[in-house]
């Protein structure tokens, strides 16, 4: 168990113990299917306070190797799923938060020597004997690591955009970062040593120059959520039931917190030969649900 590499499971840990906390490891079904195949880049943005840390952490604590998180999710969605306990605990998880790294590096311009040097510095304690690992970079690392061992590797970032969304005038920064992320992500050498990369945080995934420094990342957005739909926010079904519990008029909730209305197509993408139905889907900021349920509007 490390701080970056394999990391436990208290951050969802925590939101679980929320006196508030809806159920969104269905989640979990979709990147389970998309795992290891040319589908498992998913880059899922969101505007602030959605979730996407909860998400994030959740995911860490499903698939990290690093702790033992059943009794969390035996109970819920994915625990009714047959992939269940075929992913749960049993990959090599690289987890980092990258506006918590801008911090703890004491600068922007330090940010990815940072995160590259951590997680390398992890990753070449738990190989054990392992000369031919000295002086690599991390994608270079993470290729000879599962060349000798097998290990393939889930990457988690949350707060992706951060360099991106607070250097918008920094080319140079920008440029030393998407090329980081170009080489953990793209190319044959990441098929070889990746089971999935999820990438979270406000904004899309960047462009840089003429052409897409990442366009093998599949794009979940607020606009276009696709499978991912439910679990952007809470849908109006769970606020239903959050008003029953707390003794809250639903209609009064809607009012002063309206929510967003996206389209969505249940089950798209699972069944064939069937027509698609279109539905829209009412979902609500979970900040500002949780919040009103707690103190009232």
């Amino acid at each position: 168990m490390g701080r970056f590499v394999n990391p436990d499971n208290k951050g969802f840990q925590a939101a679980v113990n929320s006196e508030i906390y809806v159920d969104k490891t269905g989640l979990l079904s979709y990147t389970n299917k998309v795992m290891d195949t040319n589908n498992c880049f998913i880059c899922n943005s969101r505007p602030r306070r959605f979730g996407k840390s909860i998400t994030a952490h959740m995911l860490a604590a499903y698939y990290s190797r690093g702790c033992d998180s059943e009794r969390l999710f035996r109970n819920r969605a994915i625990g009714r799923e047959e992939s269940f306990r075929k992913y749960l605990n049993q990959c090599d998880v690289i987890y980092f938060d990258v506006q918590w790294c801008c911090t703890a590096a004491g600068s922007a311009e330090d940010t990815v020597s940072y995160i590259a040097e951590q997680i390398t510095g992890e990753l070449k304690d738990s190989c054990g004997e392992m000369p031919e690992a000295e002086g690599k970079t991390l994608p270079e690392l993470l290729s000879r690591i599962n060349a000798r061992t097998g290990r393939k590797f889930v990457i988690i970032i949350d707060e992706w955009d951060a360099l991106i969304r607070d250097e918008a005038e920094n080319t140079e920064i920008q440029e030393e970062y998407i090329n980081f992320l170009r080489g953990l992500f793209k190319g044959s050498g990441p098929v070889e040593f990746l089971h999935l990369a999820y990438i979270t945080g406000i904004l899309p995934v960047k462009k840089l120059k003429t052409q897409s420094a990442l366009n093998n990342f599949e794009e979940f957005t607020m606009l276009g959520a696709g499978p991912l739909t439910p679990y952007i926010g809470f849908t109006e079904d769970e606020v239903l039931k959050l008003c029953r519990e707390y003794g809250m008029e639903y209609g009064e909730v809607k009012r002063w917190y309206d929510g967003y209305i996206l389209d969505w197509v249940p089950g798209a993408g699972e069944k064939t030969g069937t027509k698609a139905v279109l539905e829209r889907l009412h979902v609500y900021n979970p900040f500002a649900a949780a919040g009103v349920m707690r103190r009232g509007i």
